[in-house]
């Protein structure tokens, strides 16, 4: 069985239709899962900005994530993270209120939803997640989410893969066959076209029909 650690960022799409890919390979036994976090918005910030001084969007599901690290454990983080990627991604609208959002997704996957008042109250959580993310930048060259890291996270690392619909089982497993065979290349680098389909959760539909909506009153 393969040791996976999963670097994902709650405000992304694209990861948390993989990450219910990964969910779903754990539960028939393909892989085992470890999480790690990652933020999207350190990533993209402009150059010379200071991170440590970013109040993210996604801060206090990032923080409550490695505040459930270490004090639960990083496996406890997946119902976590699956509660509020359902939350944000198949019940839209999306929250408005994040930290409320982290609760119930606290409570949800069985978790004391305190854990967001103690991760927010203390500003070393972020510092945690910052440490992580450039970390695994600085490791693996990582730029974006999802990264898959092999071995428990001592092994070779892969942006993706992206995907559209969940597959069923068979096509889950095949899919994870050949995604580990090019992670494991050394000579593998780059594979990639457009993202012709987007991803298949009710509110990323809801993103595309505001925005028709807003370029219709515009053109007005």
């Amino acid at each position: 069985m393969d040791h996976v650690k999963f670097y994902f960022d709650p405000r992304c799409p694209w990861c948390y239709q993989t990450s219910r890919w990964a969910n779903r390979l754990e539960q028939l036994g393909e892989i085992e899962l470890d999480w790690g976090v990652f933020s999207l918005e350190v990533a993209n910030l402009p150059e010379g900005e200071d991170p440590r001084q970013l109040e993210a969007v996604s801060g206090p599901a990032l923080r409550t994530a490695v505040t459930i690290r270490d004090r639960v454990g990083s496996p406890a983080i997946g119902p976590f993270y699956a509660a509020l990627g359902a939350r944000i991604w198949e019940q839209p609208p999306p929250p408005e209120d994040m930290v409320v959002a982290v609760r119930s997704a606290l409570e949800e996957g069985q978790l004391d939803p305190s854990l967001v008042d103690a991760a927010l109250a203390d500003r070393s959580s972020w510092d945690a997640v910052l440490a992580e993310h450039d970390a695994l930048v600085t490791r693996t060259g990582a730029f974006g989410v999802p990264t898959l890291v092999v071995d428990g996270d001592a092994g070779p690392a892969m942006f993706g893969p992206v995907i559209s619909t969940l597959p069923n089982d068979e096509d889950a497993v095949e899919l994870w066959r050949h995604t580990r065979w090019l992670v494991r290349d050394g000579n593998f680098a780059e594979l990639k076209r457009g993202r012709g389909n987007p991803p298949d959760l009710p509110t990323a539909a809801w993103f595309r029909r505001e925005r028709e909506k807003a370029s219709a009153a515009a053109a007005t």
